[in-house]
């Protein structure tokens, strides 16, 4: 068992890459339902304000930190993570094991041309890959909500992975995992849009230095401003409050 450290509110397992990808394995061994959640500063500061989402992080059996700024908070804070783990290369990590070991895989969320051609480039990719299904990530309503939930069920999947923003995958595996039963289940962000092109990823050196968020600003700055100049400025005095608190 990892030790799990809390930061401004919520849980975060002191796990590597490497452990994180053993503690999937065991989950998808045991047959029971799992889910997975990514922490960055935009998520740590809207756990913050949201108490509801700050409960479905802190029940989550497994929770990474995906973003270079969260790592160093923690070694502000004393309590030093052990690395980044990013919900990206976790997944790509996940895809490859899944082809290996004969785990069937769905997909959910993106546009359904996007999560069409994801399916495409992955069977392609590793040729042993089995697809429980996919779908897109746009319904209306908690009736065709509840009907996405059977599909999945139905699938038999072991793993599911979903493209979709935030709160709302979160609140959509908080409603739904138990009943999904889903051995591990993981929000994905715009990973899909990334696998596909649409999006291009930061250079490696500007991952390692921790500034990916940058590079997203470049390429979208009208809509990223916000969250990244104003919303995300929050963190700061969250970390700030954090630190004193552990000095007194």
């Amino acid at each position: 068992m990892s030790q799990r450290i809390t930061m401004m509110g919520c849980g975060i397992d002191n796990l590597s890459m490497e452990e994180t990808l053993g503690r999937i394995e065991e989950f998808i061994r045991s047959g029971l339902p799992h889910q997975h959640v990514v922490v960055n500063v935009d998520k740590l500061v809207k756990a913050s304000r949201d108490g509801e989402l700050r409960r479905i992080v802190n029940e989550c059996d497994l929770v990474n930190a995906d973003g270079m700024p969260v790592v160093w908070a923690s070694r502000l804070l004393g309590k030093p993570l052990k690395e980044r783990v990013a919900g990206i290369d976790l997944f790509e990590a996940l895809m490859r094991r899944a082809a290996d070991k004969g785990w069937r895989v769905f997909l959910l969320g993106a546009r359904p041309e996007v999560t069409g051609a994801v399916a495409q480039i992955y069977q392609r990719r590793y040729p042993g890959l089995a697809l429980a299904g996919w779908r897109d990530g746009y319904w209306q309503g908690e009736e065709e909500e509840a009907q996405v939930a059977r599909m999945v069920a139905e699938s038999r999947a072991d793993l599911l992975f979903v493209a979709i923003s935030s709160p709302k995958k979160e609140q959509f595996l908080g409603r739904y995992q138990a009943a999904m039963r889903v051995p591990f289940a993981m929000g994905v962000g715009g990973t899909f849009d990334v696998a596909v092109g649409r999006v291009r990823r930061a250079p490696p050196w500007m991952r390692r230095a921790g500034l990916e968020w940058f590079w997203r600003f470049l390429q979208e700055p009208r809509r990223m401003f916000r969250r990244y100049f104003i919303d995300d400025m929050a963190f700061v005095w969250l970390l700030i409050k954090e630190a004193a608190r552990g000095r007194a």
